[in-house]
């Protein structure tokens, strides 16, 4: 049992140490993962490694190619189509079903996470920008009895990381991020339940929006551009 627990909080920590190479481009789209230089970079044996490589081709960071191995996933416009019109779909829900019993420590882990998202930004801490978006998201619908569709949209969220980072390249972006994410917290806060949900899908749509703007090298933003989904 020991072995065996200690074995998965090693593939863990793998795991996390491995995604995070990737969200960051220190392992660039396109790269090949190779187990053994994983193995050795990382004092393991070959077999977390492959287990964490499979993992993290069903969150969709790598494709494991015949012949070659794992490679690291190019950003995918229809990718980022799948996820926010999935997010737009899914996340309302659980915003009309968690917001109404939200209580006052749920508000003030709200405002830490804001708080602790306004600091990341102004230190300019990229790797920590979508950890915190979905930090925040996911205490909006804490309170919805929802399991199934709260896990599904954790795992968006996750997959959406990557692409946070792209979208939250400027200073406007940041500050929109910022704004978006208090008037979510205000309608909440407010009782304005619908309206708050209306918003989010605002929000969202923005955000994809924008991205694909950003991910076609268009410089000019588009007329719906918003902050971090």
């Amino acid at each position: 049992m020991a072995s065996h627990l200690k074995h998965r909080t090693l593939s863990g920590a793998l795991i996390e140490e491995i995604r995070q190479a990737i969200l960051s481009g220190r392992y660039p789209a396109g790269s090949q993962l190779r187990q053994d230089a994983l193995a050795e970079t990382y004092g393991v044996s070959r077999i977390p490694v492959r287990e964490v490589l499979f993992q993290l081709e069903a969150e969709g960071l790598v494709r494991i190619v015949p012949q070659k191995g794992a490679i690291v996933s190019e950003l995918s416009l229809a990718e980022i189509d799948d996820v926010f019109e999935l997010r737009a779909l899914l996340e309302p829900r659980l915003l009309r079903k968690s917001a109404p019993l939200l209580d006052g420590d749920d508000f003030a882990r709200l405002d830490e996470a804001q708080n602790r998202f306004l600091k990341a930004t102004t230190a300019g801490e990229i790797d920590s920008y979508g950890q915190l978006n979905a930090e925040l998201h996911m205490v909006l619908y804490r309170r919805a009895d929802m399991p199934r569709t709260q896990q599904i949209v954790a795992s968006l969220l996750q997959t959406s990381d990557r692409y946070t980072r792209v979208q939250l390249s400027s200073v406007a972006a940041m500050t929109r991020a910022m704004e978006e994410h208090a008037e979510l917290i205000r309608l909440c806060r407010a009782g304005a339940f619908e309206e708050a949900a209306a918003f989010l899908v605002f929000h969202l749509k923005a955000v994809h929006e924008d991205l694909l703007f950003r991910l076609n090298g268009r410089e000019d933003a588009p007329a719906m551009e918003g902050g971090a989904g």
